[in-house]
């Protein structure tokens, strides 16, 4: 099982899972951009006029759209998630915690109470009826929208180890991933005119506060940083505007006792910002919850 941080008095438990319990989906807007953008290079949006040329400037080449960037990302994310860079090993990864999501399981964190855990387990029996996880499908439909461990307990978290043998589970996990969260992060982003490291800022900050439009969902901080300064695709700074979004994101943090700890954000993210190291290119060091890594290439 991943390693779980003690910060201070408090100990991190929840690191693995922090969306918000109301999930209102963010699908539609990376996708349903103004008629005042272009798309240009490789799928990327600017806005037409004249502060888009350097929009569109900063966002050149694929950004997390590259496999190995993507997976730089999935790195990062994973320190902060499970203390360890082997994403992959995540895919078994199933825990009950106390912390009111119910289940906490597999490479981002579906929960049984957000209902992405139950939609990804539906998407597996789809592909592969009969699997490990089928028959807890009742059992997730009926504690979905709440805490309850009920119907789930030891015999579930075995049927999950199990099922994550399994390389169609994995390609579950990392579809849903992609659908609920990357895709419409990332999106989202690049509307913003935001380059690798934008990307990955969104992308980290969807992972634990979930997609949703509420004050403390991502969003919610999406929106109170565009209250504070433009965006690049708006003509604006990219640092100034990602430290306005990282200080929003902060304040939600500091809301719930399991997210007080915010070195994911202090000495990881902003030490690439202040960097300027905007194409978040190797070599990288930051420190998660007072532990160091790097990625050398």
């Amino acid at each position: 099982m991943p390693t779980r941080h003690t910060t201070g008095a408090a100990t991190h438990v929840a690191a693995r899972s922090t969306k918000k319990t109301t999930r209102v989906a963010l699908l539609g807007m990376a996708l349903a951009l103004p008629a005042s953008l272009a798309i240009t290079g490789v799928g990327q949006v600017v806005p037409a006029g004249a502060a888009p040329l350097a929009a569109a400037a900063r966002i050149q080449g694929a950004g997390l759209d590259d496999p190995h960037e993507k997976d730089i990302a999935m790195q990062l994310v994973s320190s902060a998630e499970n203390s360890s860079l082997d994403w992959r090993k995540q895919f078994t990864y199933i825990e009950p915690y106390d912390d009111g999501r119910g289940y906490t399981g597999g490479i981002i964190g579906f929960t049984s109470r957000t209902g992405d855990m139950l939609e990804l387990v539906e998407r597996y029996t789809k592909a592969k009826p009969g699997n490990p996880l089928a028959t807890y499908l009742p059992a997730l439909r009926k504690v979905n929208g709440t805490d309850s461990h009920a119907g789930l307990g030891k015999p579930f978290e075995a049927a999950w180890h199990k099922a994550a043998e399994d390389k169609a589970f994995q390609d579950a996990q990392e579809a849903e991933r992609d659908r609920v969260y990357f895709n419409p992060s990332v999106g989202l982003a690049k509307k913003d005119g935001l380059r690798t490291l934008g990307q990955f800022v969104y992308y980290d900050a969807i992972v634990m506060h979930g997609p949703g439009d509420d004050g403390d969902s991502f969003g919610g901080i999406r929106k109170a940083a565009l209250a504070k300064a433009k965006s690049p695709a708006q003509g604006g700074d990219e640092k100034t505007y990602l430290n306005a979004f990282l200080d929003a994101r902060k304040k939600v943090m500091k809301k719930e006792e399991a997210h007080s700890d915010t070195s994911r954000v202090d000495t990881e993210q902003r030490v690439f910002l202040n960097d300027g190291n905007f194409d978040l290119r190797p070599p990288l060091k930051w420190k998660v919850y007072g532990d160091s890594y790097r990625i050398d290439k």
